[in-house]
């Protein structure tokens, strides 16, 4: 009970003075690599995850969709950030947007220890529809997730408390940071998810493409439409006039 006693107070000056709401993403890793170039032609759906329940969770499905990935946790000042999320999962799903929520206890340890309670808590309190990741690590370091160590390279910032939110472009490859402070409907927010999701994405410009190619040499001619006159060279030959 202190404990959550004192990580909500934590939670409450953060709100006041905006302070630890983000950071600077570290270039490169705990072994020295360069993560600009690890990173550099990757894409997030090309990532395999794990679900809150532990299944396998690839996130190749949501390839072509806009994602607002955002590091949640249970039991934060900011928690009723989860009704706006829901909001946007709902109003926007149509369009091609997903919410994917990674809970973490990186920040004042303020999330379920079990996935079962996570669950719970997301259904009783928040009728959390949208997809759930498994609880896991934020903070730059070995504990880190690979999607917020991708994530933190694309943007040059990390989340420095609960509710940091990305959003991701239809590939993959692109992606936009907002603090924990903004909140999910800001109007910032909603405009890059709008500005995202008039994107075409890769595959829709290469079935396009593909039809375009297909259709090109055989276009149907529209009713009523002129017919040009046959060349000479190819109509057919006839008898010449007798001298």
């Amino acid at each position: 009970m202190l404990n959550r006693i004192v990580a909500t107070t934590i939670a409450a000056v953060a709100s006041i003075t905006g302070f630890a709401c983000s950071q600077t993403a570290p270039q490169v890793d705990a072994d020295g690599k360069d993560l600009a170039v690890k990173w550099k032609d990757a894409s997030m759906y090309a990532m395999e995850a794990k679900a809150l329940d532990g299944s396998d969770a690839k996130l190749a499905q949501y390839e072509g969709k806009v994602a607002l990935v955002v590091n949640v946790a249970s039991q934060c000042g900011l928690t009723p950030q989860y009704t706006a999320l829901q909001g946007l999962a709902d109003r926007f799903r149509d369009k091609g947007l997903v919410v994917i929520g990674i809970p973490s206890g990186d920040f004042g340890g303020q999330e379920f220890d079990s996935a079962q309670e996570i669950r719970e808590f997301c259904d009783a309190q928040y009728n959390v529809t949208f997809p759930l990741l498994e609880k896991s690590g934020v903070k730059a370091g070995k504990a880190q997730s690979p999607i917020f160590e991708f994530l933190g390279t694309k943007t040059g910032e990390l989340p420095g408390w609960n509710f940091g939110k990305y959003v991701v472009s239809r590939d993959g490859k692109r992606a936009v940071f907002f603090s924990s402070m903004t909140k999910p409907d800001d109007a910032k927010v909603i405009a890059a998810i709008e500005k995202m999701l008039a994107e075409e994405s890769a595959s829709a410009k290469a079935a396009t493409s593909g039809e375009t190619k297909e259709t090109a040499p055989g276009a149907a001619t529209a009713p009523g439409a002129a017919t040009a006159p046959t060349s000479p060279s190819t109509s057919p030959s006839t008898p010449s006039a007798p001298k």
